[in-house]
């Protein structure tokens, strides 16, 4: 973890540095004595048992401990406001951030993941996820009879909340047995179905960590420990894959940001971790056309950060469209290129948590049967449900070849993915209003989830697949990526055209090696984005970026 800047000759400006923005902002009073819920950063190791140091001093002038976690060297503690600048004095710590609020990344007919995602992978490869075990961290996991086992036993082996307050694992919210079903959901309730609403992989094990709450929000460090907890069951439930459908907004670069440390600690211990892009791809509020809204963490280069398309209700790729909601890069400040790749994330019908505050409130999405009976199925849209569907395909990945490393699984899905976009596309949302779409690598990355390709593949990568960093020449305006990775195996590199593709139209301008991504204009086309400052500039405005509504009335989008 990269430490927060220092100078000898500016100690007060290092201290500053050791702050999240939100505590150097003036709305902060720094004099209160109202109790703040924070995670300190430490540069040396953190022990679960032992105070971390200056911990005693803390708790003797009011402050509280709530948590320790060893992964990312921090504790979790309540301390006066007027404490932090101490707190940030102590040169052995990294940087304090708030225990910031975490959501879901979904909006509230067809069967959208088609026989491109899911039904090659048991007619073509007898591969159904059994034996994989799969971390939702999400609002729960409900009781359905789709996530069970031939014999009729659970297949959510192991279930824990870490919501303060509330110890109970179901699902009050109903986003998390959503997306549970879309990951390994086995259909068992299809039958009084026109279709099948099997899930990607109906044989994985599900590792349930409530870490949402029955509104869909939650804090950093309830995520954090259920990441920590995923990471010390990971031998005991083979857990290989952590599912995030979930986010916030970007207040910091992910070098110092908690939430990021959590998932790289995960991915160093061999688990996979998937994460939602977020849903503010119409989101223009920074002038930007709704690039630079990929929330956190998914903004880390190492997780792979997945985007949603709309199926249009077909079994083929060709008249997909990227789905204006999902979230682009770069990311904010650090210009990582998100999101890796996309899947199918618009109207996905999967398992209904009856009673539940999503179903209480949209019973409209509720999926009836034929034969007009208890509806099994609910219908989201969101990066939340595209998500769950990369979850599913790496847990058969993971079946078919048990050694493949979380770098190789993420490199081999880059390297496969369907890369036969068009240029532009339009949507229409349920108000109709129209969304004219860009295809580039800020909006679908290295291409379309293509599961038979993927598990077609036998490539295997060595090094960190650290997804790439763009960078800007100011004078020009021309945008090139740097390889930041360090994969370098036959001819996978990223950057060359077998990731990216060397005949595909980005944007204005095709990608070829290292060469310029976008030509002579800027990414957004032949004209200067008003927006420019806030994505390339040094004026960043960290935390504009969001992740999302958790949920809303929108039925997704045709």
């Amino acid at each position: 973890m990269a430490a927060a800047p220092q100078s000898n000759l500016d100690p007060e400006r290092a201290v500053r540095g050791r702050m999240a923005a939100e505590f150097r902002s003036s709305r902060f009073d720094q004099g209160s004595s109202k109790m703040v819920k924070v995670i300190i950063q430490y540069k040396q190791p953190v022990s679960n048992s032992q105070e971390a140091p200056g911990e005693r001093d803390m708790k003797n002038q009011g402050a509280m401990l709530h948590t320790r976690f060893s992964s990312i060297r921090a504790v979790v503690m309540s301390v006066p406001a007027w404490m932090i600048p101490q707190i940030a004095k102590n040169p052995n710590v990294a940087y304090i951030t708030p225990d910031r609020q975490v959501q879901m990344t979904s909006n509230p007919d067809e069967d959208p993941m088609a026989a491109t995602t899911r039904d090659v992978a048991a007619t073509q490869f007898s591969v159904d996820g059994n034996g994989v075990g799969v971390a939702v961290i999400d609002s729960g996991v409900a009781d359905h009879p789709d996530l069970h086992n031939a014999s009729g036993a659970s297949r959510v082996v192991y279930s824990e909340s870490f919501v303060t307050g509330d110890s109970t694992t179901g699902d009050k919210y109903g986003h998390g047995t959503h997306v549970a079903g879309i990951i390994g959901g086995n259909g068992a309730s299809s039958g009084v179905y026109a279709m099948s609403h099997a899930g990607m992989a109906a044989g994985v094990n599900i590792i349930n960590l409530r870490v949402l709450d029955q509104n869909g929000a939650g804090t950093d460090s309830q995520t954090i420990a259920a990441i920590q907890r995923a990471i010390a069951l990971k031998s005991t439930y083979n857990i290989r894959v952590i599912n995030l459908s979930l986010g916030r907004g970007i207040w910091e670069s992910y070098t110092l940001d908690p939430l990021c440390q959590a998932v790289e600690s995960a991915w160093k211990a061999g688990i996979v971790v998937v994460v939602a892009a977020g849903n503010s791809g119409r989101d223009n509020s920074m002038g930007t056309d709704g690039y630079a809204t990929v929330g956190a963490p998914g903004n880390d280069p190492y997780v792979l950060t997945v985007g949603a398309t709309l199926t249009h209700g077909t079994g083929t790729r060709v008249d997909d469209a990227i789905a204006s909601y999902s979230s682009k890069g770069p990311t904010l400040g650090d210009h990582i290129v998100k999101p890796d790749l996309v899947a199918p994330g618009n109207r996905i019908g999967s398992l209904r948590a009856a009673g539940s505050t999503l179903d209480v409130t949209y019973p409209q999405y509720r999926e009836l049967p034929t034969n007009g009976g208890t509806a099994q199925y609910f219908r989201l849209s969101g990066t939340s449900m595209s998500t769950p569907v990369v979850t599913g395909a790496i847990a058969l990945m993971l079946q078919k070849n048990s050694t493949l490393t979380p770098d190789q699984v993420k490199a081999r899905l880059m390297k496969t993915a369907w890369k036969g976009f068009g240029t532009y596309s339009s949507s229409m949302d349920v108000w109709g209003h129209s969304h004219n779409n860009q295809y580039d690598l800020f909006s679908y990355g290295a291409g379309y989830l293509d599961v038979s390709a993927v598990l077609n593949n036998a490539d295997l990568a060595s090094g960190a697949a650290l997804s790439p960093t763009a960078s800007r020449n100011l004078l020009t305006g021309v945008v090139t990526l740097t390889n930041t990775s360090l994969l370098n195996v036959n001819s996978v590199v990223w950057g060359s055209s077998v990731v990216w593709g060397n005949s595909v139209v980005w944007g204005n301008a095709a990608l070829s090696s290292n060469s310029v991504v976008w030509g002579n204009s800027v990414v957004w086309g032949n004209t200067l984005l008003s927006g420019n400052s806030v994505v390339w500039g040094n004026s960043v405005v960290w935390g504009n970026s969001v992740t999302g509504a958790l949920s809303s009335d929108e039925d997704g989008e045709n």
